[in-house]
């Protein structure tokens, strides 16, 4: 039996904790918070992290590849794009770049932290990390797509002054990213779902092929042998992923004070806040991904970094050009010199990856300093 059916749901530690995160945020929300309380809300965001992992395991162990992932990826970037309307609505004129820089941020944290760890533990484990080139080809050409469209165009649109989209063009944007996000989820899932799934090799061929996507994730070393959970386990589950998620995002935004506080006492730029919410927010795919390259299904963390980068994208420009109704001041897209040439590396890079269909550690280095990169001009401009 799988971890998630050999232990009593009122017992377990997985519910426990997003309970206790969720109050935690109940309790500090919208308050300003002691040092002591802002440390308990922190633990509580730690385990709400971690709980969340382990729904999310539970879930694809019963769903399968690539449905497993598109869980995690689709249900992280929801609640993230509401903390961000919620920010600008509450921020003014000083969160003008937010969306930017969080959905920036994603986009380095996902296709360099994410997939570099992910290769990194792969390569480890078995020399070389083999994965699906078709699929993660063709995620990869659309994080790029979305990311020219919607981070890049905007610093050289002439409509508005700054790096602004006109009305009409954040429209376009819109619902331009919200129909790549539409056509990739349908080729992730129906047309081409055996583009998605994991690869067997190594390890996990001896087993059996990966290619079922029946193994995915337990939460043990030998989930690929367990028994899937049953329907109503896969529900509660669900249920307390979702209660984890929104648990993690809102004691962010409980923390964020403190984090911008120290952000500012230390000198450091605004975006620096961003990165760090952004690191704490994607916190739950990026164990979950590093999880999957320890049981050889190097694919299953691809299929996580890259369709976290989609969905933060895609959902996040229509949500914010929904919002711009409403919300008053400027919207900033347009990323920067120093992040445009970070992106177009990122890009090149992730292509050389890609394009083999194997990779080793070097390759995982490779991403891992391009992410170290940005997070030391984040904070040294």
């Amino acid at each position: 039996m799988s971890t998630a059916t050999r232990k009593s749901p009122l017992t377990d530690w997985t519910v426990i904790v997003p309970v206790v995160a969720l109050i935690a945020l109940i309790l500090s929300w919208g308050r300003e918070l002691p040092g002591f309380a802002v440390a308990l809300v922190a633990l509580c965001l730690a385990g709400a992290v971690l709980a969340a992992v382990h729904h999310a395991e539970v879930v694809a162990h019963r769903v399968g590849e690539p449905f497993g992932s598109l869980v995690l990826a689709v249900a992280v970037t929801v609640i993230e794009v509401a903390l961000i309307v919620t920010l600008m609505a509450d921020g003014g004129d000083k969160t003008a770049s937010l969306a930017r820089d969080t959905v920036f941020a994603a986009v380095m944290i996902t296709c360099n932290g994410i997939v570099g760890l992910s290769l990194l533990v792969g390569a480890l484990r078995n020399r070389v990390a083999v994965f699906n080139a078709e699929g993660s080809g063709a995620a990869l050409a659309t994080v790029a797509t979305l990311a020219v469209l919607s981070l890049v165009l905007p610093t050289f649109t002439t409509s508005k002054p700054g790096p602004e989209f006109s009305t009409a063009q954040l429209t376009f944007a819109a619902v331009a990213s919200l129909a790549l996000y539409g056509l990739f989820i349908a080729v992730q899932t129906v047309r081409h779902r055996d583009y998605f799934l994991p690869v067997a090799t190594g390890a996990a061929a001896s087993g059996g092929t990966g290619a079922t996507g029946g193994g995915e994730g337990d939460g043990g070393g030998d989930g690929d042998h367990a028994e899937p959970p049953t329907v109503r386990a896969t529900l509660i589950s669900l249920g307390l992923l979702l209660v984890a998620l929104v648990a993690v995002v809102g004691d962010a935004k409980s923390v964020s004070p403190a984090i911008e506080a120290g952000v500012a006492k230390a000198g450091l730029p605004n975006a620096v806040v961003g990165v760090i919410i952004a690191l704490l927010v994607l916190a739950p795919e990026t164990l979950a991904a590093v999880n999957a390259a320890r049981r050889d299904r190097v694919q299953t963390s691809l299929n996580l970094g890259y369709g976290s980068a989609i969905a933060s994208i895609g959902l996040t420009i229509p949500a914010i050009a929904l919002a711009s109704i409403w919300l008053s001041g400027p919207l900033l897209l347009g990323l920067g010199p120093i992040h445009m040439v970070l992106l177009a590396l990122t890009v090149v890079v992730s292509a050389l990856t890609i394009a083999p269909g194997r990779a080793t550690l070097l390759q995982g280095g490779v991403h891992l300093v391009v992410l170290a990169a940005y997070l030391f001009l984040a904070v040294s401009p």
